[in-house]
Formats: C-alpha cells, structure tokens, sequence
C-alpha cells in the first residue's frame, strides 16, 4: 500500500506540473474543449441536506476521519466539518463517477476554513480528483489564512485520455508519508462549503440492455440471458435454490454503436446479484444488493465480490450470513433476516484481514466461503493469490499453501482461534467446502504459473493445470494435507465454450432435491453479444455433480444444455415478471413497494425496457388437463397500443390469447386476457408488441386462472358524495368455504385485507378527491386455496358515475 501511495504522489506532482496556472484564481481556460451549458455536478455542495451524498475519502486502507455537519458555515445553516484525520487524503469526497467525461473543461468553486490553535498561519488545500487506483490528480488549489475562510475557484480539464469510470472528488491537504509526525502542520481539522463543479451535463447512462438472445430456447446454461453474474455460490432454502454472484453488470456499459463495452474493471463492482429457482431452469431476478461503497450496507468496505452464503439459528432466530471479498486485502460479512434480507452490518470493521491470526503470510485474504457441519460449528475457508517468496520455486508452483480454514463463532461474525492451512495442489483461489456421506470436499481455482508462482516449474503429476478446478478429500473440515488431493473436479471451461472464456473459475456445490449440483462461471453471454473477442462478463452456470462408489467425483462436463428442469411449472399463482428461463431485449429494475409472491421484506422488480418484438419464456409450465382460463398482467403502461402475445412451445408458436394494455399511461393496472386451448404441459413465450420504437410498458407480476379453479366472490360498487366529494365505494363478499384474501383496486388508491372470513365482507371507500367522476370500474383480487392448488380469481365490478354539491 506505501508503494501504492508513492506512485500516486509522484503522479500528483506530475499532474499539478501539467496544469500549472490552471490552479490559481481566476484562471481563464485556453482555446480547446467547449464547456457546455453551466451544470453543477455536485449534490448537496452546501450541506443543507447534512452528510447526503458525502463520504469521508476511503482511497487507501489508512485514510480515516470522522465528518460531521456543522452549523459554523460560509453560507446557509451547514458545512461540513472533518476532524481525526488520519493522513493528509482523509478528507470530505463525493463521488462523480459518470458524471465528468474525459476531454470536458469544468469550474470548481468551494470554501474552505481551518482555526487549529497550534497549526501554522497559512495552509495550503487541494481538490483533488482519484480516477481509481493509484491516478490522483490535483485539480484546484487555495492557501487559505487561519481562521479565514479561503475560496477554491479555477478550471480544469480532465485530458482526453483519462479514464473515468471511476472519479472520485476530495478535498485534502498537501501529501507527506508520515503526517503523524506533525500533525498540527499535516492533520489540522477543516471546514468545507459551498462546494460546487460546473460544467458538461452527466452523459447519458450507457444502455445495458441485453439486445441478443442470450440463452438460448431450450438450452439451460446460462441461467440467465439478461444480465451478467460471476462467483455463483448457491443456497437452498425453503424448496428453493438461491444464487448469489458478484454483479459483473455493474460496470457494463456498451458503445451505442459498436455494441462493445470496455473491459470488466473489478475495482468499481460494490454490489452483489441474486436470482433464485425451485426448477433450476426459470429463474427469477431478485436485483442487485447494494453491499459496500458509501451508500451500502457496510459502509465501511469498498467492493463486493465472490459471495459465499450459510444460514443458521442464531439466539433462537434464524439468520442468513452473507460473506464477501472486500477486494484482494480482506473480507467481510452481512447479516440478513431471509435469503433476500433486508440486510444488515452486525460489525463495523472487515472479518478477514491482516489482523487474523495464521493469515498473515496470504496474499489474498478474500474469496470466502463459509460451511455449517452438522454439529452446528461454523467455517470459513479464504485466501489466494501468490506464494510466499521464503518457499523453494517448486513448492511455491505445486504447494502455494495460500488458502486458510478458520473456526467462526456461534455469531457467525467473528473467528476464533488461528487459520489452519488449506494446502491445495496449485491453488490460486475460490475455496469451497461442502459435505456428503461423512466426508468433506474441498475444491478451489488453481493458479496459472509465473513469477508469482516460481516461475517456469514442472507440476507433479496429477496436478491441476492452468485454471482448473481441484477437489480434495478430508475426514475433518479443518485437516488439508496435500495427500487429501483427489483430482481435477472441472477443466477449464474454454476447454467447453472454446475462444474468449478462458481465464480462472469459481465454484460452489448444493444438494437439491437429493441430487449435487456445481455451479461455475464463464463468460458464454458476453460471447453470445460479442464474438470471440469477450471483454471479461461472466455468466453463471449449473452442472450435476455425479460420484463415484468410492466417493470420488466424476469430472463435470460443461454444457449449454446444463441440467434438467426438476418439477414443472405451477401458473395458478402470482408470480413475478422477472421470472423467465429464456428472454429476448429485455432488462429489470427495483420499484417501491414489496414482491407480490416473496413477501413485504423481499425487494419488487419490474420487467422493463420493453420494445417491439422483445419476448421473455418460461419452461415446462404445467396448465393441467383443464387447463387455463385466462392471464392476468400488472402492468404500467407507457405507449398506447400495446399487446401481450400468449404463445406455446415457440416464439412464434400459435397465439392462444392477447392481452390488451390499454390501462391508463403511467399507472400501474391489472390487464386480462381469456386464453383458448391452454392445457398440459408447454413452453410459454410472452411475446410484446406495439410501436416500433418505444417503451411499451412495464410489467410487475403474473397470474393464470384455471377454468375449474375459481374462488367465488359477490362484489358491487357504488358511487357516494361525502363533505362535496365523490366517493368510490367497493364491497367483496367471500362466498368461499376458507378465509381468502382480497384486494381492492381503484384508479383512487387501494386497499388489501388479509384472511377474511367465509361470508364475511371486505370494503372500503375511495376519495376521488372531485366533485364528480365518471362511470368506470374496479378491480378485486381474491387469493385463496382449492384442492391444495394456490388460486387467484381477477373480477372487475362497475360503479355509476356520480357528482356531488350544488
């Protein structure tokens, strides 16, 4: 890190060389990039809103303070006040990633006081620009008097060269190594205001739509078509399988014209992706966890890769532990109430770090993956990357011993006791553990040689090759000998998906249903967009994992047909849009509000980006010999003239129904279509149409009707003036012989009622807020249960028109 922290002086030097005068006041910018329309890029630049969207700097793993508001400002009620820093970068920064573009000139003003009793009479700040890694730039400078406040006024512009997908502003005094030795002069307290960067508006975001398709139609791998995941590690729970990826997506961002992103940069990616499946073949999108970074759920870490999931009874309660790599230098963990949170920080500072003891010669301290045994003790396996340079070259290649097994305590988020050595054959990273039949299995990546790894050596014979998957035996989850080796569990995977996916692995074992299964990545998507020439996007996969008598593991075989879909389908229920085993141009994202099927606590996406000729599948839906009656869609709709296509068996299979958007534009509405000939078991393709150009419409969740599984209801409605008000009123009689739910839906507002009775009704009155309306309709939703089948039954109900007062 001290290297790391040189480099970028000598480049801070070099930067404020370039600019020169740029830095003083009133400097007036050469001939050269046009500065557009005045926008100032910085939110909450003068701390009314308190802290929002500001953070203490978090460059190196030393930069520390504490950043509080204030009341002493240059302007308005607020400033920001930063005290205990820790070295001269620790101060207030704000994150403009994808707002300054390269080869664009911008105007940064801001405030700036400092009143240390002992620090010296002048001092001089920078604002200084981190472009990720080691690349500082100081933009503006100002020497401001103590007790004074000092203004920041100068232009600069960022150089057509310079990336900027990471841009990160921060206000610090001049760098020195050892600041500690003078803090009066190095460390002062200082207050900041009105801070302010103007200049180009934020360019458009990148679409990240997947336009190709992906996975293809009757092809299981990968699991999904419209976005990227890497690092799967799968969870089961509660008839389910859970995976949690690292969010390659997040940095994918698609030239307009050529259809090419830039490389995956694994510095920004802060958030973790999960889908979930009871079939392993139609997955639905669960969205993005925002784990780390300023606005994450441990603020405290910086990056989010390579999830590793348990759950166990913690103080009587159950509890899911998610596990990360907080970059290479350490890991950490979150706490959440079920597979889908919400989620918490029980700690406040990394699991895994420099501190844990029998750590300290890994390179890597990341990757980690925790297992349960049955006793109920916790482990965590971690660690990779090169060997230790005090090991003979060959050992170093064929024995790196850079993989750790630790005890976790019963809290699941703290160690004890010293990390044992996990010594792999050619390990590199990506430890696993999992159980079967009393004995433990261990894979992990292996490394690809050279320097870091003693060079040109001659691995034993056995050993895995370059990026391949190991596995190793042991009677004891903490006892890794080399002897436990057993072999190659996984070539790698360019052996199966051939030029552009090569590169290293990540794997995880579940049990499902009394089969194995193993998860692995490859980058087949961003091949499928791309060609042969990938930029990095991985894609997650599933193959079975089979044994043999002795215990020993067949070697998997990477296929595009991956597994067999477990169960078929069940349509008779609400479930979510974002539900699919195949799509086509698609993309989701979260909205307010909780899942209509997992619940207040589970996140809600919409299917979204819909355009003409976009379709999304789903397999093996089992209608039963009576079949359906009809599909119900929640949908907003944002262009007239949109339809729903029910297709089977193809994309262009016949049309068995059509449903009509026709809802009001930009309000969210139940749409209704009666299906024709719908029975047994068929591929389902939902196929969108509508003007060539447009977003169609969103869609937030499904529902099929049987034609025998219906829950009988009376409704009526009615129109009533209350204080010269039009009212709506809606009544829903449950003429079932169970306790129902019912929901009532106007285009006023709507109400939900939990179990309600057999003959019992549900009502409620809705303000039009008008003093008239005109004749229209609502919509009553009743969920129940018949023979054991999960029902939904859709009725619409019109009320007259009405009006109220003189």
């Amino acid at each position: 890190m001290e290297q790391r922290m040189r480099r970028a002086t000598r480049g801070r030097v070099a930067a404020l060389a370039a600019v020169g005068l740029m830095l003083t006041t009133g400097f007036v910018a050469p001939a050269g990039p046009v500065q557009a329309a005045d926008t100032n890029l910085v939110v909450n630049g003068g701390f009314e809103d308190g802290l929002t969207d500001w953070f203490v700097n978090n460059g190196n793993a030393s930069d520390g303070a504490q950043l509080s508001a204030t009341s002493n400002a240059y302007s308005g009620a607020n400033a920001a006040l930063v005290t205990s820093r820790a070295t001269t970068g620790s101060g207030p920064m704000q994150d403009l990633s994808g707002k300054v573009q390269a080869g664009q000139a911008y105007t940064l003003t801001a405030r700036i006081r400092y009143e240390n009793e002992s620090g010296p009479a002048t001092k001089q700040f920078f604002a200084t620009m981190h472009y990720g890694g080691g690349t500082y730039t100081n933009l503006v400078s100002v020497t401001a008097t103590k007790g004074q406040w000092a203004q920041f006024t100068g232009t600069f512009t960022i150089p057509t060269t310079q990336s900027v997908s990471t841009a990160r502003l921060f206000f610090e005094t001049p760098w020195t190594s050892t600041p500690s030795t003078d803090p009066a002069l190095h460390l002062m307290d200082f207050t900041l205001d009105d801070v302010s960067v103007t200049g180009a508006a934020p360019p458009a975001p990148a679409s990240k739509t997947i336009e190709v398709v992906g996975k293809l139609p009757g092809e299981h791998n990968p699991l999904i078509g419209h976005k990227f995941g890497a690092d799967g590690f799968g969870l089961v729970h509660d008839g389910r399988v859970y995976m949690y990826m690292t969010n390659d997506t997040q940095g994918y961002a698609p030239n307009p014209t050529t259809g090419v992103s830039p490389g995956i940069n694994y510095g920004d990616i802060n958030q973790l992706t999960v889908i979930s499946s009871a079939d392993l073949v139609n997955w639905t999108d669960h969205g993005e966890i925002q784990v780390a970074g300023p606005n994450g759920v441990a603020p405290f870490t910086a990056n989010s890769w390579a999830p590793g999931i348990t759950k166990k009874v913690v103080n009587g309660v159950e509890k899911f532990f998610l596990y990360y790599a907080n970059g290479g230098g350490s890991s950490n963990v979150i706490t959440g109430a079920s597979p889908l949170g919400p989620w918490t920080s029980e700690r406040t500072s990394t699991l895994i770090d420099g501190r844990t003891p029998g750590a300290e010669a890994v390179a890597w301290k990341f990757d980690p993956a925790p297992f349960v045994d049955d006793d109920g003790q916790p482990y965590l396996y971690f660690g990779g990357g090169p060997a230790s340079t005090s090991m003979p070259p060959a050992e170093r290649f064929n024995n790196p011993k850079n993989i750790r097994s630790i005890e976790l305590g019963d809290d699941m988020v703290s160690t004890e006791g010293t990390a044992a050595v996990v010594d792999a054959p050619v390990a590199f990273e990506a430890g696993h553990v999992f159980k079967r039949q009393g004995r433990y299995y261990f894979s992990y990546s292996s490394h690809f040689g050279g320097n870091d790894f003693g060079g040109n050596q001659q691995p034993l014979p056995g050993y895995p090759g370059g990026g391949q998957i190991g596995y190793m035996i042991s009677d004891g989850p903490m006892s890794w000998p080399k002897e436990t080796y057993a072999g190659v569990l996984f070539p790698n995977q360019s052996q199966f998906f051939g030029a552009g996916t090569g590169g290293n692995n990540h794997q995880s074992v579940f049990e499902f249903g009394g089969r194995y299964y193993f998860t692995y990545h490859a980058p087949t998507l961003n091949k499928r967009i791309n060609g042969n020439t990938t930029q990095g996007y991985r894609s997650p996969h599933i193959q079975e994992l089979t044994f043999n008598p002795d215990g020993t593991i067949q070697q998997v075989v990477g296929t595009y047909a991956g597994v067999e879909q477990v169960r078929d389908f069940d349509p008779y229920r609400v479930f979510e849009a974002e539900t699919f085993g195949w799509s086509k141009g698609v993309a989701t994202t979260k909205v307010d509000g909780s899942s209509a099927q997992f619940g207040g606590a589970a996140p809600n996406l919409v299917v979204r980006d819909i355009d003409n000729g976009d379709w999304t599948a789903l397999s093996s839906v089992d209608f039963g010999d009576d079949g359906a009656r009809s599909l119900t869609a929640r949908v907003r709709a944002l262009a007239t003239g949109g339809q729903i296509q029910v297709r089977l068996d193809d994309v262009n299979g016949p049309v068995v129904g059509t449903v009509a958007v026709d809802s009001p534009a930009g309000q969210w509405a139940e749409v209704t279509a009666t299906l024709d000939g719908v029975s047994g078991v068929h591929d389902v393709y939902l196929t969108y149409t509508g003007s060539a150009g447009a977003d169609l419409f969103e869609i937030d969740n499904w529902s099929f009707a049987a034609d025998t599984l219906d829950l009988p209801v009376t409704l009526s409605a009615s129109t009533r003036c209350v204080g010269g008000k039009a009212y709506v009123a809606v009544q829903a009689r449950n003429d079932h012989d169970a306790p129902v739910g019912i929901t009532l839906e106007t285009p006023y507002g709507e109400r939900s009622f939990v179990a309600v009775a057999p003959g019992a009704n549900a009502y409620q009155s809705f303000n039009s807020r008008a003093v008239s309306l005109s004749a229209g309709s609502a919509t009553v939703r009743v969920t129940g249960a018949i023979g054991g089948h999960d029902v939904t039954t859709v009725r619409t109900v019109q009320h007259p028109a009405g009006t109220c007062g003189g």
